[in-house]
């Protein structure tokens, strides 16, 4: 596939490798509450069947129902529990992820609710420009593809078939990305679904990320949206809650720390892929951004 045939999505996708791992069945029954703190790695939840309350700190609780998909991929505290809460004095179980099942709630109370957890793994470089770029929560429902893929996964995982954790580990990227790609517009914050659900903003981003906004003008960029300029750069703003400039120094950046991590290729080389004229621009424009110089970052990224 050449370059310029990627969407922005799959560009972003494939240079965060961000993948969903770590699925566990949780099973649940009566009144139970769980709780995930100080989370490592940002948490999903698919719900299979039934119906569960979702608090995450600082925001409205929300319904979780069957064929429901909740990413939350920033470190957040949040607290998972049947729709009628129990009474304050009951003690609040630890949701941990990882292979297996696990149930909560009373053993004996008949079973509500069942759901795949897991956390989210992305490349740890791209942490930062992530967290900004995406809302704090992400939760998409009444989708029918969702729905149809969140019960692959739930006979996936009853089922002791072959190939059974590849099959899971491919059906939750898909999930992921259908995720990302349904989350209804009008609830978004400013950032990166936000402006990739523009359609008139889709071939400026196309630019910047096949390109990497080398010598890229806030003109340029309007005539592949065929807005003006002035008209561009306030919708572009509006969208992703960043100028154009801003967003391309960014995408820039992480590709370049990804490519010295990577090893192989000299400053000059890096330069010229992601659009700057000389191994000087680069160096300066890296310190101004990441606060350390290219050769220092290789260095402790290569341990």
């Amino acid at each position: 596939m050449l370059e310029s045939d990627v969407d922005p999505l799959c560009s972003f996708m494939a240079l965060f490798k961000l993948t969903l791992t770590n699925a566990k069945v949780v099973e649940a029954g009566g009144q139970w509450m769980a709780e995930g703190r100080d989370t490592a790695t940002p948490f999903y939840c698919a719900m299979s069947e039934g119906q569960c309350r979702l608090h995450v700190a600082g925001r409205e609780p929300v319904t979780l129902s069957a064929g429901d998909f909740v990413l939350i991929p920033h470190l957040q505290d949040f607290i998972i529990s049947s729709e009628v809460p129990p009474p304050p004095h009951v003690s609040r179980q630890s949701l941990e992820t990882g292979s297996g099942e696990c149930r909560l709630g009373a053993v004996e109370a008949p079973v509500n609710m069942r759901a795949l957890v897991g956390r989210c793994h992305f490349d740890p470089l791209a942490q930062g420009l992530l967290a900004s770029l995406l809302p704090g929560v992400i939760h998409v429902s009444d989708q029918n593809r969702l729905t149809a893929l969140v019960s692959m996964i739930h006979e996936e995982t009853r089922a002791n078939r072959l190939g059974r954790r590849v099959i899971l580990e491919r059906l939750l990227e898909v999930l992921l990305i259908e995720a990302l790609r349904s989350e209804p517009v009008a609830t978004l914050p400013p950032g990166l679904l936000r402006g990739l659900s523009d359609p008139l903003l889709s071939g400026a981003f196309q630019r910047i990320h096949t390109e990497r906004g080398g010598s890229l003008s806030g003109s340029q960029l309007a005539k592949t949206t065929g807005l003006s300029r002035s008209g561009f750069l306030e919708r572009f703003h509006r969208q992703v809650g960043r100028t154009p400039k801003e967003y391309a120094i960014e995408w820039r950046m992480a590709v370049a720390k990804t490519l010295l991590r990577q090893g192989g290729l000299t400053n000059a080389e890096i330069a010229e892929r992601i659009g700057y004229a000389s191994a000087i621009t680069f160096g300066m424009a890296f310190v101004r951004q990441e606060g350390i110089s290219p050769g220092a970052f290789a260095k402790r990224a290569g341990g």
